[in-house]
């Protein structure tokens, strides 16, 4: 199981790792897409001015004013559209209908240009600038149409890109989801395997592990403690008797009648055989002798049902304000002692 769990884990990590990898370049291309389109848009932009600006040189030179700075303004952004250069941070649009456009569109305003020159010297009767300045409109206009063709392309291919990331991110919350899962199923096991571990099997309360792992605290005890230990009289002569199965009933009857009897927040544990040892926190000598005398009274009633199995216990225990800077353990070694000499005397009572 702890093979498979392993393999499981190694295998969504590398998945993982190569959706985190993949988005990486998706998000990378992404931006360089976005960056396309925001150089498109400024493209299709200065195209569109060339195409009114051309329109508005020639009514000027039909009206004979001359105009040589927007002659000149029109071909830096001509040549700028062409190959990236001038002072209007223009891109080269990686584009053949476009570009095929832009030439004709470049070489026949080399045209319109010889034209006007035959304008301002014959005067524009004598010319064909206005039907020229149609045919150019026309075929800038194809230039804008192709840049805003390519455009969408782009964006096309971002919608594409987005796409493919949502479904890489979703394919990344499901494996994060399934790994929480995993997670949150093993944190379980492990709760599992760790009560198992601390859990007597037979009565269900803490075992010797568990009251070790008390023991072993080494810490001063701050606030008032008792430990009291118990020990079943005539285990061995119901089980050699009645058999073992009714010692194990008689051990799961004392158990139970303990944790009924303790309050829930103090600890209630197996110690190992016949002998079980209890925890009571923030409490005094008063409380412990009541808790005993009630102790006493449901061992009374239980036995008075007629039940065959006659509980009989020895006990001793223990409070640290008796003793000056005590531990659990130092209780355990005194209530242990206690509960010797209690059963020594149970044992001359019943001679």
């Amino acid at each position: 199981m702890k093979l498979k769990n392993k393999k499981s884990r190694n295998i969504i990590g590398i998945i993982q790792s190569c959706l985190i990898f993949a988005l990486v370049i998706l998000v990378i291309f992404m931006m360089i897409q976005i960056n396309r389109l925001q150089g498109t848009a400024r493209v299709i932009n200065y195209a569109g001015l060339v195409r009114g600006a051309t329109q508005r040189e020639v009514k000027l030179e039909i009206t004979g004013s001359q105009n040589d700075e927007l002659i000149k303004y029109l071909d830096d952004i001509l040549s700028g559209l062409k190959y990236q250069d001038g002072n209007y941070d223009l891109i080269k649009l990686q584009d053949k209908e476009y570009q095929d456009k832009l030439q004709v569109q470049i070489d026949y305003w080399n045209k319109i240009k010889k034209e006007i020159e035959a304008v301002r010297s014959s005067g524009y009767e004598n010319t064909d600038i206005v039907n020229m300045s149609e045919t150019y409109f026309k075929l800038a206009d194809d230039t804008v149409s192709a840049a805003e063709n390519y455009s969408e392309k782009i964006a096309t291919k971002i919608r594409t890109i987005e796409l493919l990331s949502a479904l890489d991110m979703l394919c990344l919350v499901i494996l994060i989801i399934v790994q929480t899962i995993m997670a949150m199923k093993m944190a379980r096991q492990n709760k599992l395997l760790e009560q198992r571990a601390y859990t007597d099997a037979r009565t269900g309360l803490p075992n010797r592990s568990a009251c070790k792992e008390i023991l072993n605290n080494n810490e001063i005890i701050s606030s008032p403690t008792a430990c009291i230990i118990f020990d079943l009289n005539n285990l061995k002569f119901i089980n050699d008797t009645m058999g073992h199965s009714a010692g194990d009933r008689l051990i799961v009857k004392f158990a139970g009648l303990l944790r009924s009897v303790f309050p829930e927040k103090d600890f209630v544990g197996r110690y190992g055989g016949d002998e079980f040892m209890v925890v009571i926190y923030d409490t005094d000598k008063a409380e412990v002798d009541e808790i005993l005398k009630c102790l006493c009274l449901e061992k009374d009633k239980l036995n008075n049902t007629g039940n065959e199995l006659q509980i009989d216990y020895a006990c001793g225990w223990a409070i640290s304000e008796d003793y000056k800077e005590s531990t659990i353990q130092i209780l355990f070694d005194r209530a242990d002692s206690y509960m010797y000499e209690n059963k020594q005397l149970c044992k001359k009572q019943n001679q």
